[in-house]
């Protein structure tokens, strides 16, 4: 897929998804653009800033990929300036964030968003492959990552027995992957 203008894109989506709520919020106050082409582990971010955020979306990744994936992206980081613009919650994959995606993916077929992608990574090397893995001690599920992050719960633990809150009882233990 040849890179695409991202705005034109932005303003479609937002109109079909968002209500038009976020057009408003298109400069100066919220950039959008593409990747210099050193972004490769992420398809596209959301960074918010005290006067300007920023969705920012992979070149190197979303490039050789359908256009679906970068719909999916692009509205995956427009949730996020919507949950923090306009409702101004502080989540990052929340009640608010989950449902506005749940909403999205039932309105159309085109595309689907996601909380992770799965896309393949560019140069994927033997060096990127999971060094740890965090394991549940409530229960006992596990999931692999490259290092050590400290204050991680499990999700469906923290859903289920905490009203979708982050507990202390549900940390994840790291262990190293063999």
């Amino acid at each position: 897929m040849p890179i695409e203008p991202l705005l034109p894109l932005f303003h479609r989506l937002d109109r079909e998804h968002f209500g038009g709520s976020l057009a408003p919020l298109v400069q100066p106050r919220l950039s959008l653009r593409w990747s210099d082409g050193r972004m490769i582990r992420t398809a596209g971010l959301y960074r918010r800033g005290p006067q300007i955020c920023e969705i920012v979306l992979s070149r190197p990744l979303l490039e050789p990929l359908p256009r679906e994936a970068l719909l999916g992206t692009l509205a995956h980081e427009m949730i996020h300036a919507w949950v923090d613009r306009v409702l101004r919650a502080r989540e990052v994959h929340g009640p608010c964030f989950r449902d506005r995606m749940a909403a999205i993916n039932a309105a159309q077929s085109t595309f689907e968003v996601r909380i992770r992608h799965s896309y393949p990574l560019p140069g994927a090397t033997a060096e990127r492959t999971p060094r740890w893995l965090a394991r549940c001690p409530r229960c006992g599920s596990s999931t692999p990552y490259r290092r050590r992050v400290s204050g991680l719960a499990c999700r469906s633990c923290c859903q289920a027995l905490h009203g979708g809150r982050w507990h202390a009882s549900c940390l994840l233990e790291f262990e190293q992957a063999s």
